[in-house]
C-alpha cells in the first residue's frame, strides 16, 4: 500500500501518530474485531490501526477533525475495505447516530492526550449503545481511570468511569511507538459499559456535583468539601466519617451520599 503521505502532525489537534507495527498488531488483538462489527475509530490519522480493523471487518467508520488527513485516508482504505469518514470534532460528534438495534457500537481510539478526559465523559452518554470501548491514552490518565480508593490517583475520573464501566488496563506503550514521540508514557485500556450498574444512582447530575465538589480540594475533609452540598448529618447518616478525606471513599459510598443529598432535597 506504500508509505503513508507525508503529513506534519499538528500540535493544537494533539497528534501523535502511532508506527511500531508490533504495538499495532499488538492492539488489533486486544480489539479482537469480529466481520460485521459495529466499529468506529475516533482519530484514525494516517490510518496505522484503520488500515490493519478494516480488512477483518469489511467496513467501518471514523471520526477524523483534521481534514487534510481525510482524502489519504479515504484513498487508501479504500483498497481494503469500506469506510465511512465523519470530519467531525469528537467532543461534538453525536455517537448515538452510529448505533443499530442489534449492533451496539465497538468504539477505538488514539485519543488526543490533551482532550481525552472531556471525550471520555462525553462518550459516557452514550454507554447504553456502546459495547465496548479500546484507547490509547496518556499513562497517567489510564493510571486515573482504573485507580481504587486510598490511591493518589483515585479521584473524580475514576469514580465517574467507574460507575458506568468496568476498565482494564491491558499493556504500556513507550513514546518511542509514535511520531512525534509524545514527552509521556502511554497505555491502552478498555472500557466495558455495565449491562447492570454496580450501584444505584438516584440523580445522575446531584452524583456528579458531589463528587466533583469533593475531589476540588481534595486535601480537605468531607466536612469541609461537601459543606455546599451535604450536611455533616447526611455525611454520618451515609455511615461515613465527615472527617475523612475524599479518596478515602469508595463508589458505593459517594452513590449512597448523592441518594441521600438527593432525598434530602424532595
Amino acid at each position: 500500500m506504500g508509505n503513508p503521505p507525508a503529513h506534519r502532525a499538528r500540535k493544537r489537534f494533539g497528534q501523535n501518530f502511532l508506527h511500531d507495527t508490533s504495538v499495532i498488531h499488538r492492539i488489533v488483538r486486544a480489539v479482537d474485531p469480529k466481520k460485521g462489527d459495529n466499529l468506529v475509530e475516533i482519530g484514525p490519522g494516517q490510518g496505522a490501526i484503520t488500515l490493519e480493523l478494516l480488512p477483518i471487518i469489511g467496513t467501518m467508520q471514523v471520526v477524523e477533525l483534521d481534514r487534510d488527513l481525510i482524502e489519504p485516508l479515504a484513498r487508501r482504505c479504500g483498497l481494503v475495505g469500506e469506510i465511512r469518514i465523519h470530519n467531525a470534532d469528537a467532543l461534538k460528534f453525536d455517537f448515538g447516530s452510529l448505533a443499530l438495534p442489534d449492533r451496539p457500537l465497538r468504539i477505538v481510539g488514539n485519543l488526543p492526550y490533551n482532550i481525552s478526559t472531556p471525550i471520555l465523559f462525553h462518550l459516557l452518554k452514550y454507554a447504553d449503545d456502546i459495547k465496548d470501548l479500546h484507547f490509547m491514552l496518556q499513562k497517567e490518565v489510564v493510571d486515573r481511570m482504573a485507580a481504587g480508593p486510598g490511591s493518589k490517583t483515585y479521584g473524580r475520573l475514576s469514580i465517574m468511569l467507574q460507575a458506568k464501566c468496568e476498565i482494564t488496563r491491558l499493556f504500556h506503550i513507550g513514546p518511542g511507538a509514535f511520531n512525534p514521540p509524545p514527552k509521556v508514557g502511554s497505555a491502552f485500556v478498555r472500557l466495558i459499559p455495565h449491562v447492570k450498574p454496580p450501584v444505584q444512582i438516584d440523580d445522575e447530575t446531584l452524583f456528579a456535583q458531589l463528587v466533583t465538589q469533593a475531589f476540588s480540594q481534595r486535601r480537605k475533609t468531607l466536612r469541609n468539601s461537601l459543606s455546599k452540598i451535604v450536611t455533616p448529618e447526611i455525611i454520618q447518616d451515609a455511615g461515613i466519617d465527615p472527617s475523612i478525606r475524599p479518596e478515602q471513599l469508595p463508589l458505593a459510598a459517594f452513590a449512597e451520599l448523592a441518594n441521600l443529598a438527593c432525598k434530602a432535597l424532595d
